[in-house]
């Protein structure tokens, strides 16, 4: 019997521990969603039908003031995702302009940082006059 009371009196703690838990998540956390998205009323998540409906709630081309925001991957929309077209590989330029394998993209264009003066080994990394650029070294050998 006092098994039994124990186990119940457990329960209930945890029970207590997760609604308090729930509802200091859901007031820390209310301020960064759309004002239309409504969390998730059960502890497994939202069903498939509301997790359907509530992907888009953060992606760029819906809200494109996602990707001015502090801790953005840059400030341009490409794709549903926010990216730095001076520096993205996959969106150089411009959206979906991809460098080649060996090249990196270095202020909106690509370039071999093994050969390139201006961007030696890395961007911005200017060898100077005369020196060339070697294997992504200046002054080789």
């Amino acid at each position: 019997m006092n098994f039994l009371k124990l186990s119940f009196m457990l329960a209930m703690v945890l029970a207590l521990a997760a609604i308090t838990l729930s509802t200091e998540y859901t007031s820390q956390t209310s301020h960064f969603l759309p004002a239309d998205h409504q969390m998730p009323t059960s502890f497994r998540g939202p069903g498939r039908f509301l997790a359907q409906n509530s992907r888009h709630a953060f992606t760029c081309d819906r809200h494109p003031k996602v990707c001015s925001m502090r801790g953005s991957q840059g400030p341009f929309c490409c794709n549903k995702k926010c990216v730095d077209v001076k520096t993205d590989k996959f969106n150089c330029g411009g959206c979906g302009k991809k460098c080649n394998y060996s090249k990196i993209c270095c202020e909106g264009k690509c370039v071999s940082p093994l050969s390139n003066q201006k961007h030696c080994g890395r961007c911005n990394n200017n060898c100077g006059k005369g020196k060339p650029c070697v294997y992504g070294m200046c002054r080789y050998a």
